[in-house]
């Protein structure tokens, strides 16, 4: 096993200087030459620590505007020089580079630049040259240099320190190495995927992907498949960026599940929603008066299959919920906030996790999503379709009244978050019967009218919606069989008149989108 390498010189350039100050002291400590440039050598001066300039080692001042600053054989050389080659080592001397052993460089602030709306040419000076290219040097000459990428990894950098007398091992290295490449990667692909944007390119022909690990998972969807959870952006509310206040590890399937609870219960804006969730797939979703009668109106939905559900709420969580909530068992719920006797309740529960968002995701946001198929990725931009009132034609003799025109929307937009084939059956504002991810329309049709039936619902009066237009009046008539009085769907199917046909002589309301909701 390769010995410690012993740390004599440091170059520090951070944009972030969090942890900066004490991080440098412990290197002073240990008479360890500081390097450091513009806005990182004036913080470590102001705090007593002492620093060389690099303009001042390098010989040559920091030039057009800091765009030059660490390009200079002096610092590159430093950095990746080998140790062990004697010909490296006679032209180090000969040129007076010394050795820099370990570097502590994070990039300009791209990402935070973007995210302020700045301006093109803002954003283009905050494209960090120098410092990438110390990273990746130091990265590659790993068997001798530490490199370090963000505050992170400065206890773990001072215990390796303290353990090895001043020096760090080869394993640490390769980790940090491996770090610096993934950190330089993620900032490549932050500006490329920018950049295309800049240009209109929804869809560039190279795809870059870049997410930060929040956490492993103990498994994935089964116990034998491994898992991890990555994040993509640290302000979308949501999933990502909920604050989990108590109750076990999130998993794989909690973790897919609340996510799609909580998208679905976004989509609702102007009144109180509750949607409770089971495999990906809502069981039961209601608005209503306040957050409990949503809840309580959601839940009757099918209170056989909200046992170990999933239950999200827009609203912040009240005492009465959480107590209406918590006499099933429940995996997770996620809202925006919660009141104090909330807390107290749900406390008691302690293997209940709870996760708070502070916002509701918005329904209209443009975005892309991202599945994997066997060898590649399939990228589309997300349903973000908001159906509204006046985006409606009705097709049949009968019209709809107002009530079954806001039922239906209701149950559309509920569809929209149920995997196809879909039917969802509604009354005043809350599902009364779901049928979700069959090969036949017909089929989700027949299990929603079941589970209504099951859970002793009064369908009488209620409306339907379908994913997808009806190939064949076939599906139609399974929900007028059902008791659907009005029915929305896409439209579009070559036998459209044959199902309007059939409404009529039902003598019941239809109404279609142009839109459909198909989701795999």
């Amino acid at each position: 096993m390769a010995s410690p390498h012993k740390i004599a010189r440091a170059l520090i350039s951070v944009s972030d200087k969090t942890g900066l100050i004490e991080l440098a002291r412990k290197l002073a400590d240990r008479k360890i030459e500081i390097l450091s440039t513009g806005g990182s050598a004036e913080k470590l001066r102001q705090a007593g620590i002492p620093v060389i300039e690099v303009g001042d080692y390098t010989g040559f001042p920091e030039m057009m505007d800091g765009r030059v600053k660490t390009l200079h054989p002096r610092i590159h050389g430093g950095i990746l020089q080998r140790r062990d080659v004697k010909t490296h080592q006679d032209e180090a001397a000969k040129h007076n580079i010394p050795p820099i052993d370990l570097l502590i460089v994070n990039l300009y602030p791209f990402r935070e630049t973007v995210a302020k709306g700045s301006d093109f040419e803002a954003c283009v000076e905050n494209i960090d040259i120098g410092g990438p290219a110390m990273v990746r040097s130091a990265a590659k000459n790993h068997a001798f240099v530490a490199i370090v990428t963000d505050p992170s990894q400065y206890d773990d950098l001072a215990a390796e320190m303290a353990q090895h007398d001043g020096g760090t091992s080869l394993d640490f290295r390769k980790k940090l190495a491996a770090a610096a490449y993934a950190h330089t990667a993620s900032y490549d692909s932050a500006i490329s995927t920018w950049f295309a944007a800049q240009l209109g390119e929804s869809y560039p022909d190279i795809l870059t992907l870049a997410a930060k690990k929040q956490q492993d998972l103990r498994y994935g969807e089964n116990p034998h498949q491994s898992a991890a959870f990555y994040v993509t952006d640290k302000t979308r509310p949501g999933i990502a960026n909920a604050i989990q206040v108590q109750g076990k590890e999130l998993s794989y399937n909690n973790l897919n599940d609340t996510d799609a609870a909580f998208e679905l219960v976004s989509e609702f804006t102007d009144q109180p929603a509750v949607a409770i969730i089971k495999h990906a797939n809502p069981c039961g979703v209601a608005t209503g008066a306040d957050l409990l009668d949503a809840y309580k109106r959601a839940f009757a939905c099918d209170t056989v299959s909200a046992f170990g559900g999933i239950i999200a709420c827009n609203r912040p969580l009240t005492g009465p919920v959480a107590r209406a909530i918590t006499e099933i068992f429940s995996e997770v719920i996620i809202a925006p906030d919660m009141d104090d006797e909330a807390k107290e309740i749900v406390a008691g529960k302690k293997n209940l996790r709870v996760l708070l968002t502070r916002q509701m995701a918005n329904p209209t946001l443009s975005e892309k999503i991202v599945k994997s198929v066997a060898g590649g990725y399939l990228l589309q931009t997300r349903d973000n379709m908001v159906l509204n009132k006046a985006d409606l034609k009705c097709v049949t003799k009968k019209q709809p009244s107002e009530q079954e025109m806001r039922d239906m929307i209701f149950a559309f937009t509920v569809g929209k978050h149920v995997k196809s084939n879909t039917i969802v059956y509604a009354k005043n504002g809350a599902t009364v019967g779901i049928g979700a991810g069959q090969m036949s329309r017909v089929d989700s049709a027949r299990i929603a009218a079941r589970k209504a039936e099951d859970m002793k619902l009064d369908m009488t009066g209620c409306v339907a919606a379908s994913d997808a237009f009806f190939p064949f009046a076939d599906g139609l008539e399974a929900l007028i069989a059902a008791g659907a009085v009005a029915v929305i769907q896409p439209g579009g199917s070559l036998r459209d008149a044959d199902v309007i046909a059939a409404a009529d002589k039902a003598g019941i309301a239809m109404v279609m989108t142009g839109v459909r909701h198909f989701r795999h």
